[in-house]
């Protein structure tokens, strides 16, 4: 298509997780289920951190964090997928659609971060436990969330703006929400370099951040087989497993959406990819964070106790 004959869009149809009708109302009740349970889970967690002193520690201030992280990127996507589960067209206009990107990027490129940071808090922990709290103070705490969120917008400011750089001659997104690779393929003009850009930038992003993730865990491990007794190898282990957990299953997932090619893989593998990570791994982060956490758990017992007492 010439230059001068470009179009812009003005609005977008959202192909959705499937186009059977008999799927829609079972699919909407166990995404709704599922957004619940993130939103509950979630702001418990920041809740009970905030409420309780024996909680207020570097580690448990980054894990507020990650879960302020995940109930808002989750809720860039989630309520708009509920509606068009029940709406008769799955419609988004073209601001709607850039600016659900944007906080979708905004949040999952500061998610990539927070887990770094907190790779590096349990690096500190391990490996320095004596110069810790010099080493993770509040000072220190601080600029490492804000350089995380500084991260985030910054990135997502890049890659937004390329899209929207870009003309848009169609306006079937194969996909349930608005993300750069769905969006590229409906442009009529050349998206290699806007390609090649968001490859570079989210490569940045994933591999420095695993990396120093890596990294972290090389030196944990050394550490820990140091250690002389099993009881203190085990719980060094332990306060370890959920990190990684955590960590597995989120750079698994946007590793395979976003370093490959576009035109790579099946829309199904896509969409389990999607699915995965912007409404399940926000579900699961509260339950692997708590459930093997003796500290969380006690803390909770507390919080509830004294709130019964107080009925």
């Amino acid at each position: 298509m010439a230059p001068g004959n470009h179009s812009t869009a003005t609005e977008f149809i959202l192909r959705g997780l499937t186009n059977r009708p008999e799927l829609q109302l079972p699919l909407f009740l166990l995404f709704l289920g599922i957004y619940t349970i993130t939103l509950v889970g979630n702001l418990a967690m920041v809740t009970l951190i905030g409420l309780s002193p024996q909680l207020h520690t570097p580690m448990y201030y980054f894990l507020c964090n990650l879960s302020l992280v995940d109930v808002c990127y989750s809720s860039a996507i989630t309520p708009k997928m509920l509606v068009n589960f029940v709406s008769q067209k799955n419609v988004i206009s073209y601001r709607g659609c850039m600016s659900q990107l944007y906080f979708f990027l905004v949040f999952v490129i500061a998610e990539c971060y927070m887990l770094t940071v907190m790779a590096y808090d349990r690096y500190v922990a391990i490996c320095r436990p004596l110069l810790y709290n010099t080493i993770m103070s509040h000072a220190l705490c601080t600029v490492l969330v804000t350089l995380v969120y500084t991260m985030g917008f910054i990135g997502s400011t890049i890659e937004t703006g390329l899209m929207l750089k870009l003309h848009y001659c169609e306006t079937l997104i194969g996909h349930y929400f608005c993300d750069i690779l769905p969006l590229m393929k409906l442009s009529c003009s050349s998206t290699h370099d806007v390609e090649m850009t968001v490859f570079l930038l989210a490569g940045f992003n994933i591999v420095v951040t695993s990396l120093t993730v890596l990294v972290s865990y090389a030196f944990i491990l050394s550490s820990i087989l140091r250690i002389s007794s099993t009881e203190g190898r085990s719980k060094a282990f332990g306060t370890c497993s959920s990190h990684l957990a955590a960590v597995g299953l989120f750079y698994g997932s946007t590793a395979f959406m976003y370093l490959k090619p576009s035109t790579a893989g099946s829309l199904a593998q896509e969409n389990v990819a999607s699915v995965f990570y912007t409404t399940v791994i926000p579900m699961l982060n509260p339950l692997i964070y708590s459930l093997r956490n003796k500290e969380v758990k006690a803390a909770l017992q507390k919080t509830l106790r004294r709130t019964l007492f107080r009925c």
